[in-house]
């Protein structure tokens, strides 16, 4: 398994325990950025770890910023990613078995270091369930496919 892992300035301390938590495990890790605390635009990372997965490049991806909100709506902008923003255990579970989310994001200003490497774990040792979920990621892609027209009220 290899994941494409990124955060911005607001999530680098918790991209660094994550990274180092995935090597003791085992696990390869593309380490994208950033590097440091020094101020970053959170889109440019979501993009870079969307398109690892996307072109299968990397099995699945993580992204932290301060509240992981803002990396998951850029990473969602891109075609073929399910990025889902998680903050306990049970919602890593559920976006994996139902949504199968693969991009993970998390919020460095609101998890401990405890709790959001119980949230990786779990996230990436379940796997998605498919049956009728998968009739409902197919919409998804299909969405990510349409032309959406605005309407001219």
């Amino acid at each position: 398994m290899k994941i494409a892992l990124a955060a911005d300035h607001a999530g680098f301390d918790l991209k660094e325990k994550i990274r180092q938590h995935l090597a003791g495990r085992g696990i390869a890790v593309d380490d994208l950025g950033t590097h440091s605390r020094e101020s970053v635009d959170y889109p440019d990372y979501a993009r870079v770890v969307g398109e690892q997965v996307a072109r299968k490049r990397a099995d699945c991806g993580i992204l932290v910023c301060g509240t992981g909100i803002g990396m998951a709506i850029a990473a969602n902008k891109m075609r073929g990613i399910r990025a889902a923003n998680v903050r306990n255990e049970a919602e890593a579970q559920l976006s994996r078995e139902h949504n199968d989310a693969n991009v993970l994001t998390v919020g460095g200003r609101l998890l401990d270091e405890t709790s959001a490497l119980s949230i990786v774990d779990r996230w990436l040792s379940t796997a998605f369930t498919g049956g009728h979920h998968q009739r409902r990621v197919d919409k998804i892609s299909q969405l990510e496919l349409a032309e959406m027209p605005l309407r001219q009220d």
